[in-house]
């Protein structure tokens, strides 16, 4: 259950920015990462205060890029993603391309448990 909720966060997270992000122009579809992709990335933020603050900070926007989506306020939302996007920008250009790639992983699939089980190591060194 928190394997799906954490998959879930990030995707949330990620999504959103996606989709505004094509609103500017057409976007090549990421390729899906593999998990040793995953796990290095994991550790590059783990080892990083900066970049693991910036990741905390990240998906502690979800809950406001949620509830902006629940009230349709578009004006709201375009800020959050704003912001969402610097954060990730802050972390690292392959952070965004690892987030991208797992869009294309089912949650419910043995590879995006496995995935979950990796990036849930992230969640839990959020304060």
């Amino acid at each position: 259950m928190i394997l799906k909720l954490l998959v879930a966060v990030t995707l949330s997270i990620t999504v959103p920015v996606i989709a505004f992000a094509q609103k500017a122009g057409p976007t090549k579809t990421a390729p899906k990462p593999t998990i040793t992709q995953v796990r290095k990335l994991v550790q590059m933020i783990s080892s990083n205060k900066a970049k693991l603050k910036a990741y905390c900070d990240a998906h502690q926007l979800e809950q406001q890029i949620e509830e902006a989506e629940r009230q349709k306020d578009g004006q709201a939302l375009e800020a959050l993603n704003a912001k969402a996007d610097s954060l990730e920008r802050q972390i690292s250009p392959e952070y965004t391309k690892v987030m991208d790639g797992l869009a294309e992983v089912d949650p419910n699939s043995a590879e995006g448990k496995q995935f979950a089980t990796v990036m849930k190591t992230l969640m839990s060194q959020c304060k």
